[in-house]
């Protein structure tokens, strides 16, 4: 099986570098294109796969192709490669606001296509991605995109309707989850703390706080209100955090990303 990415940015290469380490796919299997020659060049060299200018070279050597561009090129791309495309293939998007029926009216005949919706922590291996299909994607496709999908961290099969919430709960909120970081190695730093020192405990009390969550299957308020001492530290910090509209603005931004997506 050859996998091929049309793109070579930084999402199509973290999903590649996942690929490639857990051993899903060898990187001599693996094609990429992209327009610009650092791009090539960079993926080439970190990654040791086949590059190429030529985005048609890359669907007529791969049998599932991901289209790892920016959603407004996505149009232009799919024009210049819908010709080259097999029955048999199956076509991976990554792009916000594409919807299944949009990218097949796009290519004009029947198409395997799978909508995912990736995010950047698949490059240290701890993404998770959603994903889709249309009609003509068998289930055992589906789940040989779904196990390639998880060579970079989680993969959930939804349905298309909550995708676009998906990319504001996962697939931008790595921008959230480092502004909070950010803030919290900024007060340490107000306090006295060196800055290095301030992010590694930051960074290491969310990812620690995250994997709680996932791994005692307890509700966050359950595990909030469990450092929550009486009359201590931490709910005096919370006070602030309610009283400054922490919740509210987290939720409002979401719902603002949720509604730029729909209308890509």
């Amino acid at each position: 099986m050859r996998l091929g990415f049309v793109g070579c940015g930084n999402m199509a290469s973290a999903m590649m570098k996942g690929i490639i380490e857990n051993k899903i796919a060898d990187s001599n299997d693996i094609i990429g294109s992209d327009v610009l020659e650092g791009c090539r060049d960079k993926a080439k060299a970190s990654l040791g796969i086949e590059v190429t200018a030529d985005n048609n070279e890359v669907v007529n050597k791969a049998d599932i192709v991901f289209l790892a561009v920016k959603p407004q090129y996505y149009e232009q791309v799919i024009s210049g490669i819908k010709d080259s495309v097999r029955d048999e293939q199956i076509i991976v998007t990554i792009a916000p606001g594409k919807t299944l029926s949009w990218v097949l009216e796009q290519f004009g005949k029947k198409v395997k296509i799978v909508r995912t919706m990736p995010n950047t922590p698949a490059l240290v291996g701890e993404g998770i991605t959603a994903a889709c299909h249309n009609e003509y994607v068998s289930k055992e496709e589906l789940e040989m995109v779904v196990d390639i999908l998880k060579g970079f961290g989680r993969c959930e099969v939804i349905s298309e309707n909550l995708m676009d919430v998906v990319v504001s709960v996962s697939s931008s909120s790595p921008a959230y989850v480092f502004m909070f970081i950010e803030a919290m190695a900024d007060a340490a730093v107000a306090d006295g703390m060196p800055r290095a020192q301030a992010y590694e405990f930051a960074a290491q009390a969310v990812l620690g706080s995250a994997k709680m969550v996932l791994e005692t299957g307890k509700h966050p308020g359950e595990l909030k209100d469990m450092v929550c001492s009486p009359a201590g530290t931490t709910i005096e910090a919370v006070r602030v955090l309610e009283e400054k509209g922490m919740r509210s603005a987290v939720i409002e931004a979401m719902k603002a990303c949720t509604r730029k997506a729909k209308g890509m």
